[in-house]
């Protein structure tokens, strides 16, 4: 982004006081050419002086943005990353953008929108028992399809979002862009007051959607029924209900990411891997979304769990979700992961197979060494 800058012929952003800037892909570098962009990117925000800076000891934007405070409801996040949509779960408007939009905005301060239309879903019933946020949005996208609310505004609500913590909203709007939308959105509450009270000090209004609001759509799920969710190679909407795919053999299993790698998500983990050894064939790495999330697991002991169970535990970032960091695949490999997308080549290799699902369906998978519902175990 910061040659994309320089080329529109500007020497200085308009508002450094609104950059944010996490290093968060392949930290710390692995490989000279990262090395040098990760250099390039300091020596831009210290021209710049650009104080929203975070290196490569922090964790995953869409994490670390909400815990410093960034976030609050009713506001305008863009990023120049597609799952900036992360932050509607906290009545924020974000949405990813180009780099080049990202540029055009440092040096005007401006940029044009279209506003999208709203589609709701309502998501009501009992959670059953080994169900979690990402089974859910697996199933809505699995349902809709990759183009299903392409540009739209998806508002998550229903019984289900209002019983639902921060963590689970976010894996919720994360993945709205899977279906195509512009924006995922929550309508916040006091879950999101208390999530934000310790955070931030910034003044905020609670915008709720009128009682006469019109959308192009109302979807309804119940999901009292509904089975663990599996997305399957090669792309996000090829869902389906872990009973067709249990048995699948996996060399290796992925727990965190900006999807799935918060506090909840590796309690879920640890609870499933107590006392327990993962499969010999299979390497589960975990990647905390956060240098917060990373000290508050270890102080209450979930990493020194993980650690006894065979589990690599990695530093927060993004790991191998964008195929150029620790744990790419080979070729033939099959690895089960909590991350957003699945496509070819997406984990460093072509012909490998990436599968998505729950935190808790990675972890009894790495227990077995292939693809398992977490419900036997649960019995």
């Amino acid at each position: 982004i910061a040659k994309k800058f320089k080329q529109i012929g500007i020497d200085k952003v308009k508002h450094p006081e609104k950059i944010v800037i996490p290093l968060d892909h392949c930290v710390p570098a692995a490989t000279e050419k990262y090395a040098s962009n990760h250099k390039e990117i300091r020596e831009f925000v210290q021209e710049q002086k650009i104080e929203n800076f975070y290196d490569i000891n922090i964790g995953v934007c869409h994490q670390i943005l909400p815990e410093k405070g960034y976030i609050i409801p009713g506001t305008l996040i863009l990023g120049a990353d597609s799952h900036t949509t992360t932050y509607g779960a906290f009545g924020a408007f974000s949405a990813g953008i180009g780099r080049s939009e990202v540029a055009s905005i440092w040096a005007t301060d401006e940029i044009w929108l279209r506003v999208p239309e709203t589609i709701k879903i309502n998501i009501e019933g009992e959670i059953p028992p080994g169900i979690y946020p990402k089974d859910i949005i697996l199933h809505i996208i699995g349902d809709l399809g990759a183009d299903g609310a392409l540009y739209k505004a998806v508002e998550f609500s229903g019984k289900v979002i209002r019983e639902m913590d921060i963590g689970g909203r976010m894996t919720l709007c994360n993945m709205a862009v899977e279906m195509g939308a512009k924006i995922g959105y929550v309508e916040p509450d006091e879950k999101t007051i208390q999530w934000l009270a310790p955070r931030t000090n910034k003044k905020y209004e609670i915008i709720k959607s009128d009682a006469d609001a019109e959308f192009e759509k109302i979807i309804d799920y119940d999901i009292s029924d509904l089975e663990p969710q599996i997305a399957c190679p090669h792309t996000v909407d090829n869902v389906k209900p872990v009973s067709e795919v249990a048995g699948t053999k996996i060399n290796q299993a992925l727990i965190g990411t900006c999807t799935n790698g918060r506090l909840e998500d590796l309690k879920v983990t640890s609870k499933i891997l107590r006392g327990k050894k993962i499969s010999s064939g299979v390497r589960l790495l975990v990647f905390p979304a956060s240098m917060e999330v990373f000290a508050q697991a270890m102080e209450l002991g979930i990493l020194q769990e993980l650690v006894k169970s065979g589990a690599v535990i990695m530093n927060p970032g993004c790991g191998p979700c964008l195929g150029a960091h620790e744990g790419a695949l080979a070729p033939g490999e099959v690895c089960l992961s909590t991350a957003n997308r699945n496509f070819k080549g997406r984990m460093g290799c072509k012909e490998a197979e990436v599968y998505l699902s729950s935190p808790a369906i990675v972890a009894v998978s790495s227990l077995y060494g292939e693809i398992t519902d977490i419900r036997g175990d649960l019995k």
